[in-house]
């Protein structure tokens, strides 16, 4: 089994995740491609760097030609013009998204924007461009229409949905209320479709992350000045090991736990592993005696002696998952599909119905939702606004997953996407995707059968 090690001992942010893809192998084409397909007025600048001894790969994003500044540089700057600081953290960081309810000193704060992780500045054009900022609704859009695979547009709209999640329970505000001004600034943008698109092309089966060096210290945003970790980067980070070696800077970003927690499947020591190949992602700030890099290792999985004594589950990922359930007698049919979709598309894991007999014997439906616990809340609240329930029951549950991959496979139709599962490197199980297969049976007008078989063949014909 293929996997790759996330080590953030200097913290993680977005634009070092992917000067360490790029480091690591990931074609800098590929990169640029994915910037000027998105058109936004944005290009990539990849560089060779050297922070505290290591050699490590810069990524930095030019926005209408213009390059984002550090946050030291652009605050002095608008000091000298007189303006506000919007800045969050040091050279890792944006500022929070807010809700709609803003001051009118709210809205003067979002022509001030700041950049991921070492791009913190921005120019004036920027701003006046982004003066207000991006819903989720809007982002999604974005992402949907992008010229990317569906898996990195999967991915790209759960590291939003988490970042923004987040930023909503911190702001007491609906998701859907939650303006990304600085997030969804263009440079975010790139840096978490690029995120997608680069994890993609790494094609490993697992992605591990160390424990999170967040620093420490004081971080300036609108709202004022917040202790390190920010309050989105602690909400983000929850269940997900963290420590501080004492660096008072703001280390891990709200975006690079957004991607962390999206793409790392378990946290903790480096895998046994046959290593392959490594690459470096620089930060801008060069901290004395310390490399402000990210580091990817990638290599093929091997099992240690403790391992192959122990559990057949002993390479698969344990994670805490949240269980929402609710009795429906009452309910049309008709709303409960619509109930499950809903659901599904706004994050849930897993949606099933079961038959029960309820009080007064009257037959009812137990529904089931599967989500990650930040999203339960979001969940329960859409539950009690689309169906009739009076309760819904939350408990947390251990589950452990199976390393799974996306290949694509050739059929005379078309292409169809294989879902690939694995454990200890051996495949356990191989499907093709149903709605690949259901799009090109109603556009041939053939046997969805038919294409689902011929998906299987392709794949084994190809190899496993």
């Amino acid at each position: 089994m293929k996997i790759a090690y996330l080590d953030c001992f200097s913290g993680m942010s977005g634009d070092m995740f992917l000067g360490a893809l790029v480091d690591a192998g990931i074609s800098p084409e590929l990169l640029a491609k994915m910037v000027e397909d998105l058109n936004l007025g944005a290009r990539l600048e990849i560089s060779k760097v050297n922070r505290s001894g290591i050699s490590a790969t810069k990524v930095d994003v030019f926005v209408h030609g213009e390059k984002e500044l550090p946050r030291e540089e652009w605050a002095a700057g608008e000091h000298l013009h007189g303006g506000v600081e919007h800045s969050h953290g040091h050279s890792h960081s944006k500022d929070f998204a807010h809700g709609h309810s803003h001051t009118q000193e709210a809205h003067a704060h979002q022509h001030q924007r700041e950049s991921e992780s070492s791009r913190t500045g921005v120019s004036a054009l920027h701003q006046r461009d982004h003066a207000h900022g991006r819903g989720l609704k809007e982002i999604k859009a974005l992402i949907a229409e992008a010229t990317i695979s569906e898996r990195a547009k999967k991915t790209a709209t759960a590291i939003f949905q988490a970042l923004g999640a987040a930023e909503a329970k911190i702001h007491g505000v609906d998701i859907e209320s939650v303006h990304f001004h600085e997030v969804g600034a263009v440079d975010a943008i790139v840096d978490i479709v690029g995120a997608a698109v680069g994890a993609e092309a790494l094609g490993v089966d697992e992605i591990v992350c160390s424990p999170l060096n967040v620093g420490g210290g004081m971080v300036k945003c609108a709202h004022g000045e917040f202790p390190v970790p920010a309050p989105a980067t602690v909400e983000l980070l929850t269940e997900i090991p963290a420590y501080s070696s004492g660096i008072q800077k703001e280390l891990v970003t709200p975006t690079g736990a957004a991607i962390v927690k999206t793409l790392a499947t378990r946290f903790g020591a480096f895998p046994a592993m046959k290593i392959e190949r490594s690459g470096y992602g620089a930060g801008t700030r060069d901290i004395a005696g310390h490399p402000n890099v990210v580091r990817v290792i990638v290599g093929e999985a091997v099992a240690t002696d403790a391992a192959s004594r122990g559990s057949t589950l002993a390479h698969t990922a344990s994670e805490m998952i949240t269980v929402l359930e609710a009795n429906l007698d009452d309910l049309n049919p008709q709303v409960f599909g619509y109930v499950m979709e809903r659901l599904l598309e706004e994050g849930a894991l897993d949606v099933f119905g079961m038959p029960v007999q309820m009080k007064k014997n009257r037959p009812g439906t137990l529904l089931t939702v599967l989500c990650k616990p930040e999203d339960a809340s979001r969940l329960t609240e859409i539950v009690f606004i689309e169906t009739s329930t009076l309760g819904v029951r939350h408990r947390e549950e251990q589950r452990q997953t199976l390393a799974r991959k996306w290949v694509s496979v050739a059929t005379p139709w078309g292409d169809v996407r294989m879902k690939i599962a694995s454990m200890n490197g051996t495949i356990t199980s191989y499907a093709p995707e149903y709605e690949d297969c259901r799009k090109i049976a109603a556009e041939r007008q053939m046997p969805l059968k038919m294409v689902m078989q011929e998906a299987v063949r392709a794949y084994l014909k190809g190899g496993r």
